[in-house]
């Protein structure tokens, strides 16, 4: 039987502890391990008897279930698996309904980062059925990271449309939305290509837990699910995410398979990515997202499959067609863009030497003044979000405090025309010798220590 829901109180209720005890029953247990048709679907609906009056057909072949040796009816095998997945369904949207609820009805702030892939338009039809979308009990967030193919962003807007809510849109910091040009000025087209780490930490984890912290979200929706990998293998329902101190992290579908959300789609023709039609089962960037088969021959169109639906549904195959060519620094396969990991709050949403003797260059204008004044100095060139600033942020400083020229900080990353022609400047940080005649002299070495910034600026200066 489905689970008792439970009296919930928001001051106890942060880490779901009693949602997770409840989920974690006999029926949900099996609905994971067997399937949730498993716990219900063979429950006698009378009798033998009557089962196989309803189901019974004329038949040579097949199942034969025989009450004695006189009577012998033919069982209908499609008929029994087509109820069979239509009670598992109802199932597993009961469930979801139930933990959408649970989260919507116990916080102020639920909010759902839609990625507008299967699963997520499943929870979007969800949560407008149950009204959350409208009255503002669930707000809608998505993370545009300037990859995106064209036809997410139509589909955003058409989804907006359907439903009649407004979704909330975040991106890298510091560049409108939708302004891609805006962003490669900042950023560069090809941050992905040189820094697949620092491209998450801009384009997707950054504007990911700023829209949570933006929203003052306490409780977050998300549409991943045990059958998209080993990875999530063992998430439940209910969950405390690894960003924001322990944000409360509900998971309606974490006990869907992806064949479940396609059936689930076509039962109530819910809107769902247009690329699906062209053979992506999952959309992420274009820059690394294919169809499987790559040739496209596996589709989803008008609510049905067209071609073999196996390389879609089977096994952690739903994002075989992402971060496709992406490796992680460690050299294994790259699975995750960063988000959902251990580890993701440690994003750097401050500036870097915000205290001691590194003096801070305001403008481009300032940055000029610095060069032609006729003192020597030092200048680097920097990005607040770049590992490597962050890497040697302790060492400059501390060279700072003994050096006996001005010490400076510039930050590049919004004006990259500027640094490229003016200071040297074609990766951060960037650490310049400024001579007393305006020459500005690189700092080539990736040693960044008190020593070697030492060394560097006496033999420059001598």
């Amino acid at each position: 039987p489905p689970p008792r829901k439970p009296t919930y109180h928001h001051s106890h209720f942060v880490k779901f502890d009693l949602a997770i005890g409840t989920m974690k029953t006999s029926a949900a247990a099996i609905a994971v391990v067997c399937g949730a048709a498993a716990a219900s679907a063979f429950v006698p609906h009378s009798s033998p008897k009557a089962f196989l009056a309803k189901h019974a057909a004329p038949s040579t072949s097949g199942l034969f279930m025989a009450e004695d040796a006189e009577e012998s009816k033919a069982f209908d095998q499609e008929a029994y698996i087509a109820e069979s997945k239509e009670m598992r369904l109802k199932y597993l949207e009961d469930q979801a309904m139930f933990a959408l609820k649970t989260s919507c009805e116990n916080f102020d702030n639920a909010v759902f980062p839609n990625a507008l892939i299967a699963g997520d338009v499943v929870i979007t039809h969800l949560l407008d059925r149950l009204g959350y979308l409208k009255n503002g009990k669930c707000t809608v967030m998505c993370v545009d990271t300037f990859h995106l193919f064209p036809e997410t962003i139509d589909f955003i807007k058409e989804i907006e449309e359907h439903y009649g809510f407004k979704a909330e849109i975040f991106c890298a910091e510091g560049v409108p939305v939708l302004d891609k040009d805006a962003y490669d000025t900042k950023y560069g087209a090809d941050l992905w290509k040189e820094d697949i780490e620092q491209y998450d930490k801009v384009c997707k984890v950054e504007p990911f837990q700023r829209g949570l912290k933006t929203l003052n979200t306490d409780c977050m929706i998300n549409g991943r699910t045990r059958w998209q990998g080993f990875e999530r293998a063992w998430i439940d329902q209910f969950e405390n995410a690894p960003i924001g101190g322990g944000l409360a992290k509900c998971n309606p579908l974490a006990y869907w398979t992806l064949e479940d959300t396609f059936d689930y789609i076509a039962k109530y023709n819910v809107p769902h990515h247009p690329l699906h039609a062209k053979g992506y089962p999952s959309i992420g960037d274009a820059k690394d997202t294919i169809p499987i088969p790559e040739d496209g021959s596996t589709r989803f169109v008008d609510f049905k499959f067209e071609g073999d639906p196996v390389p879609w549904l089977d096994y952690a195959s739903e994002r075989k067609g992402r971060f496709v060519g992406l490796q992680n620094k460690d050299g294994s396969t790259k699975t995750e863009c960063g988000i959902h990991v251990a580890g993701a709050e440690k994003t750097f949403d401050r500036d870097l030497w915000e205290e001691g003797s590194v003096k801070n260059i305001e403008s481009s204008d300032a940055a000029l003044e610095v060069v032609k004044s006729g003192k020597p100095s030092v200048v680097t060139v920097y990005a607040p979000w770049c590992q490597f600033c962050q890497g040697m942020e302790d060492e400059y400083a501390a060279f700072a405090e003994q050096a006996d020229v001005d010490v400076y900080k510039f930050r590049g990353d919004e004006v990259r025309d500027f640094v490229q022609s003016e200071l040297n400047t074609e990766s951060f940080p960037t650490v310049n010798v400024v001579k007393a005649d305006g020459t500005v002299v690189k700092y080539d070495s990736e040693e960044r220590t008190v020593d070697a910034f030492n060394a560097f600026v006496k033999e420059q200066l001598a």
